[in-house]
């Protein structure tokens, strides 16, 4: 066997579950941690009006976006969906921070470069024509 020892479309399926698993994951731990009114406030105080609204939105879109990327439903089109809100995040957070996210850095844009990259694979992937 040579590497990666799958079929193309095996790692891409793998992918677009990975992406979503990360994507679910951040907005269970946001709804866990008791986070969204924290980020509601934050957000209010870059200028985005009912914040805590905005945040619900964004968990929500994150769980629903996240089960139909992960069942391969809509896929060009929540990924697009995830493309903006990545890109958001960076000009409303990870820019200021840098590139980097760890060792190197704290909270930068690297994380939200490589799901970008990530996501335009899934995206062109995708063979649904909505």
């Amino acid at each position: 066997m040579r590497f990666p020892f799958l079929p193309m479309r095996y790692a891409m399926l793998l992918l677009r579950i990975a992406i979503a698993v990360v994507f679910i994951a951040h907005a269970v731990v946001r709804i866990g941690n008791g986070t969204i009114p924290r980020f509601g406030e934050f957000l209010e105080s870059k200028g985005f009006p009912a914040g805590v609204v905005l945040v619900w939105m964004i968990t929500v879109f994150e769980i629903a976006g996240g089960l139909l990327l992960a069942v391969g439903t809509f896929a060009r089109w929540v990924a697009a969906g995830f493309i903006l809100l990545l890109l958001s995040g960076i000009a409303i957070i990870h820019a200021e921070l840098g590139w980097f996210v760890g060792e190197h850095g704290t909270g930068g844009c690297e994380y939200s470069f490589v799901l970008i990259m990530a996501l335009l694979a899934v995206a062109a992937e995708d063979k649904e024509r909505v």
